[in-house]
């Protein structure tokens, strides 16, 4: 997604966006891109308009990210489809696509308006911004009435003006921006759901709120389907007893409930966004027998791998809770 925009070398370079191979292990099934920083100094954060970032920007193929996208459609029409969800596009219109996440165009007719995408990394100053971001994958927003959609155009026009001139005061500036257009989208869903115990909720809860907050973003490793929660607990630095305790606090649910979404979840989209064989697509999600994938599918989609991919995933229940779009 790099911008066709030669920008003025003098203020910044622009991140493009490469494709992510693994070291080692078999070739991802499904595209794989990260932001690529083009020099130490430079921001992980790119925003402005499908042109300006690139034809990757309206990609028509099945693909997924490292960073967070944030796409606000002013003009046109298409179907954006995230995590086997459809979504007709009704300008104005915002969508959050999460690391991880799955997501591709269909049927575009002049597609306008404005894309902003940035690592985690950058979110930092304002966790909740962070966990906000997170827990909004697979949904999307109309704002509530002219005015509001006014709001939001603006402030993502500043964000780009910012972003394009550079100078003092650039990082905290866009950060702030940021914050302000993610507090404008929450108001206009007061149904999204909490994101969990509020720093000030007490040490015990803010720690397990932590915990769970990584916990779910390495559930969006697609590397990591299928491990174990020790797996998962190894890797942040924790004991599984502290794992198995603060996830359950802070999500209500615990993380083999939550390993066990994720793991369907990467099954529906390799069946629906890739021609690899029910074998493969086991084997890659940790099932050593295809025989008993395809009955762990059946238990938790209600329909077998087969079956799921010839009806193009449209009859199935989302694995993980979203909010429909107004």
């Amino acid at each position: 997604m790099s911008p066709s925009r030669k920008p003025d070398p003098a203020v910044h370079r622009t991140p493009s966006v490469r494709s992510r191979r693994p070291v080692d292990g078999p070739p991802p099934a499904l595209p794989r891109h990260n932001l690529a920083v083009p020099a130490p100094d430079e921001l992980p954060f790119a925003v402005g308009s499908f042109d300006e970032i690139g034809p990757l920007s309206r990609a028509g193929f099945p693909h997924r990210h490292t960073f967070y996208e944030l796409v606000y459609v002013t003009h046109g029409r298409a179907a954006h489809v995230i995590d086997l969800e459809t979504h007709h596009v009704r300008p104005p219109h915002l969508f959050v696509v999460t690391p991880g996440q799955v997501h591709h165009w269909r049927d575009q007719h002049d597609l306008r308006g404005h894309v902003l995408l940035c690592d985690a990394e950058f979110l930092l100053t304002f966790p909740a911004d962070r966990d906000a971001l997170h827990r909004s994958g697979h949904r999307s927003w109309r704002p509530r009435d002219t005015a509001q959609a006014r709001r939001i155009a603006t402030l993502l026009r500043w964000t780009t003006t910012e972003y394009r001139r550079g100078g003092p005061g650039r990082e905290s500036t866009l950060r702030a921006y940021l914050h302000l257009l993610l507090t404008e989208v929450l108001r206009s869903r007061p149904t999204l759901p909490a994101p969990g115990p509020a720093p000030d909720a007490g040490t015990c809860h803010h720690r397990a709120a932590e915990t769970a907050r990584r916990f779910e973003e390495l559930l969006a490793e697609p590397d990591l389907v299928g491990e174990p929660p020790r797996a998962y607990a190894r890797r942040m630095g924790v004991s599984v007893r502290h794992l198995n305790d603060a996830v359950p606090l802070a999500t209500g649910t615990t993380p083999a409930r939550l390993i066990r979404r994720a793991r369907v979840l990467e099954a529906k989209r390799l069946l629906t966004g890739t021609d690899l064989t029910v074998a493969t697509i086991a084997d890659r999600l940790g099932f050593a027998d295809p025989a008993y994938f395809c009955r762990f599918f059946r238990r938790e989609a209600g329909d077998s791998p087969g079956a799921f991919r010839r009806h193009g995933g449209k009859h199935h229940d989302p694995a993980l809770p979203h909010i429909d779009t107004p």
